[in-house]
């Protein structure tokens, strides 16, 4: 099963399929702070602590916790970690992979891309404890990465030659096609009926854009950092973005402006920033660096 994984591996981080081993990586958990306009961040601490593939956080829809993938013995599980214990547990301990876990809109569990047995990749559901894995949607192959909008409606990276960004819901049938090569970062916009994605225009015009969730017309917010395709949204409508170890943001509210650094880490281990989350009550931000 190794060199298939292998492959899936690389699938799933949106290149081609070549047999590489996947890196270690490590998450980190800092404080943060909105005062209007601009944003504060304290001490970032190391919540992995191990070597491996640590990736892929997402804050639970109480934020209480932070799901991640984690890959231990060939292959990867989802795992939960708890600020108030400062520990892990493994949730899903199953004979698939699974990937990119998600708070799902009811609060009910989370969902994730599975690697079935025969290589196929969907999009799954399983309860808070990892029991009852069920199948979201059946048709959808092979997904890559994902977010909830409203009333039902899923965002999808769905890898291909090239890849698209579709659209479907629980509520009706069939599958809508939006763009061609979509960026790995989706997210649900807080306090809206709109999920944003990144759109790679051409390989130096990468944006970050907008779905509406009524009309389905698409929109530009703002270019992404060069080089950057991973970002969050905080409660107040602010986007975070990181680009080596500086984060920056953007102010969706006053759509006119850029860019404004937040802040440069100068801890070594937190160089190459990537794969960003953020808390639902705004307090918290969770991000991924290589191992050193």
């Amino acid at each position: 099963m190794m060199p298939m994984l292998r492959t899936v591996l690389v699938m799933l981080a949106g290149a081609s399929a070549t047999t590489m081993a996947q890196g270690g990586t490590e998450i980190h958990l800092a404080p943060i702070a909105e005062w209007g306009i601009s944003i504060r961040v304290g001490t970032p601490k190391n919540i992995t602590r191990r070597l491996g593939y640590d990736n892929q956080p997402s804050f639970t829809s109480d934020g209480k916790g932070i799901w991640y993938t984690s890959q231990r013995e060939g292959q990867t599980d989802i795992y939960r970690y708890v600020p108030a214990m400062d520990s892990s547990v493994q949730v899903t301990r199953t004979g698939e992979s699974e990937y990119s876990a998600t708070p799902l809109p009811d609060g009910s569990g989370f969902s994730v891309i599975r690697v079935e047995r025969d290589s196929t990749q969907r999009l799954w559901r399983f309860k808070h404890d990892g029991s009852r894995p069920r199948l979201v949607l059946r048709d959808v192959k092979p997904v890559g990465y994902h977010a909830w909008g409203i009333a039902g409606e899923i965002v999808m990276f769905v890898l291909g030659e090239p890849p698209t960004l579709q659209r479907a819901s629980l509520n009706r049938r069939g599958v809508d096609t939006l763009v061609q090569n979509p960026g790995r970062s989706i997210h649900r916009i807080p306090g809206r009926a709109a999920v944003s994605f990144v759109h790679k225009k051409s390989a130096q015009e990468w944006w970050i854009r907008q779905i509406d969730h009524h009309t389905g017309a698409i929109s530009d917010l703002v270019r992404t950092i060069p080089g950057s395709e991973d970002y969050a949204w905080t409660p107040a409508g602010l986007i975070l973005m990181a680009s080596g170890a500086t984060l920056y943001s953007w102010n969706s509210l006053a759509p006119g402006g850029g860019w404004s650094e937040v802040t440069t880490f100068r801890d070594s281990a937190l160089q190459g920033l990537k794969r960003l989350a953020v808390s639902p009550d705004g307090k918290w931000m969770a991000m991924v660096s290589d191992e050193k």
